[in-house]
């Protein structure tokens, strides 16, 4: 993980620098995800490669708008691939989630909490991936992901609601007809949830 700061609104770039000491290599088909929050803090989610087998989510933070970031584990996984991943975020109603995949399951957790516990997809599910989240003004969390996606292949669509707390509130939902190299996206409005794929 490299950083590139910009002072006069991306007309130019200093050097890149190592963005964490740590040498953790990172996953170069997992997509990393970064964001910054209404506080003004840098987070960033990333799959490492430590070994060629530990693909493990990190979560780098930064309280000086990404001058020094400070890592650590979020889940570990070892797996002799690149499982093609993707990360995601969400704020709202005080909380900051990150969300990702391990072993096929998607997870999220309020990132801003150091001690939260990852919050899976119910039931076994098969070749989940691509989690996307957002945040109702009451604090409920609705996840999506696909199922079945992979390399040059579609799949369907899944997403499940949760409470304040993390858990379940409803049915899981799905959806047939992911497109090749697609996946899901959801936000929140005025209405409630919208889901698009």
């Amino acid at each position: 993980m490299w950083v590139a700061e910009s002072h006069d609104d991306g007309k130019t770039f200093a050097a890149e620098r190592p963005a964490w000491k740590q040498p953790t290599g990172a996953c170069g088909c997992c997509g990393m995800a970064m964001f910054a929050d209404t506080k003004g803090i840098v987070r960033a989610l990333y799959r490492s490669a430590t070994e060629n087998v530990h693909r493990d989510i990190y979560l780098l933070t930064s309280q000086d708008h990404a001058r020094g970031l400070v890592g650590r584990k979020l889940h570990p996984w070892e797996i002799n691939a690149c499982p093609m991943s993707s990360m995601a975020f969400a704020e709202g109603t005080g909380k900051v989630e990150g969300a990702w995949e391990t072993g096929g399951q998607v997870y999220f957790a309020d990132l801003a909490r150091a001690n939260a516990v990852p919050v899976s997809a119910p039931e076994e599910g098969k070749g989940r991936k691509h989690p996307r989240i957002a945040i109702s003004s009451g604090g409920e969390t609705l996840m999506v992901w696909t199922e079945g996606t992979g390399w040059a292949r579609g799949g369907s669509l899944a997403w499940q609601l949760y409470d304040s707390s993390g858990k379940v509130m409803g049915e899981k939902g799905t959806k047939a007809g992911v497109p090749v190299w697609s996946s899901g996206a959801v936000v929140i409005t005025p209405g409630g949830f919208v889901i698009l794929y």
